[in-house]
């Protein structure tokens, strides 16, 4: 099943998403957003105090407030549909395909605007897959709550891993945080805060080999790269463990011609155009230099903006 030709389809369900939706709705286009989990890595995140008008807030109050906008205009929102593939035709369409291939489910659009975001880098070692979820977690906001009074392991170096083991500090019992650099790379703030912390140990120059458990994390086995350690291999005794050490970009689904960096990230320009005409992307699934959420939002509103210009374009062909 094909639907009749939309003006816009907006893949993704986060800031970028909301705000392309917001113009597009006040714009009047004919067109539908498709999410496969709205809120994105926005509703995974702890305490946000850098949204403009809300203060200090939260990553699942702030997913609902954009849910509830797009309501109040009443956008066609598909909420839990994974997009599979975007081809561009030759009469310079997009068709949007779904992992709902039992349903044939097809669309048909003028044009695309790309925000799928990021998500978790994997460390790839061994036991990392098979206790996902018995243990081993990349949202401390989401399952740090479930580890109170444990001894639990924040694996990275930079902001979220210092937020990570921030938060998990007023959660669990003890906390490591290992790092495989000799220092941190974040915020000298969120630095300086873990390191008050009494119940936190923070370990540096340590790569993580493998983890280790039964049904459930009982450990964790790291090379000791300092000096002193001599490559030797250690293990901590641990219920749990969260991984953050950056983000991979949701591009995948994009037309193999659209050009991306050699992080798999979308190359626009600053009118969040593409390489193929008619498809824009927005938000950290971009080349973007700094991925914050109010940039997202500027992006997802030039997108929009961008998209109308061109439809009215062809309209007046």
């Amino acid at each position: 099943m094909t639907d009749s030709k939309l003006d816009l389809i907006i893949i993704g369900g986060s800031v970028a998403a909301t705000t392309a939706g917001i113009y597009a709705a006040r714009r009047g286009l004919n067109f539908k957003i498709i999410s496969k989990d709205f809120g994105g890595e926005v509703a995974t995140s702890g305490e946000i105090g850098n949204w403009p008008g809300d203060g200090m807030t939260d990553g699942i109050a702030l997913a609902e407030k954009f849910k509830k906008h797009l309501e109040s205009y009443k956008v066609d929102m598909e909420d839990g549909v994974e997009v599979e593939s975007i081809v561009k035709r030759e009469d310079n369409t997009f068709l949007v395909r779904t992992v709902r291939t039992e349903t044939g489910q097809k669309y048909l659009a003028k044009t695309i605007i790309i925000t799928t975001g990021v998500h978790p880098r994997p460390l790839n070692v061994p036991g990392e897959q098979e206790f996902r979820n018995k243990g081993v977690s990349y949202c401390t906001t989401c399952d740090g709550p479930l580890f109170s009074g444990k001894i639990v392991a924040t694996i990275g170096g930079g902001n979220s891993a210092l937020e990570s083991g921030l938060m998990l500090a007023d959660i669990a019992s003890n906390i490591y945080v290992i790092n495989k650099n000799p220092e941190f790379k974040g915020d000298r703030i969120l630095i300086d805060n873990l390191k008050k912390k009494q119940n936190v140990e923070i370990i540096y120059n340590a790569s993580t080999a493998e983890i280790v458990g039964d049904k459930f994390v009982t450990g964790l086995k790291y090379k000791d790269n300092s000096p002193a350690g001599e490559g030797k291999e250690k293990e901590l005794k641990i219920d749990g463990i969260f991984i953050h050490i950056g983000m991979v970009p949701n591009s995948g689904i994009v037309p193999k011609e659209v050009e991306k960096n050699q992080f798999g990230e979308i190359i626009v320009n600053t009118n969040c155009e593409t390489n193929v005409p008619g498809l824009y992307a927005a938000g950290d699934v971009t080349d973007v230099p700094f991925k914050q959420i109010v940039i997202a939002a500027g992006q997802g509103c030039i997108a929009a903006l961008s998209a109308v210009q061109y439809l009215n374009k062809l309209t007046s062909k």
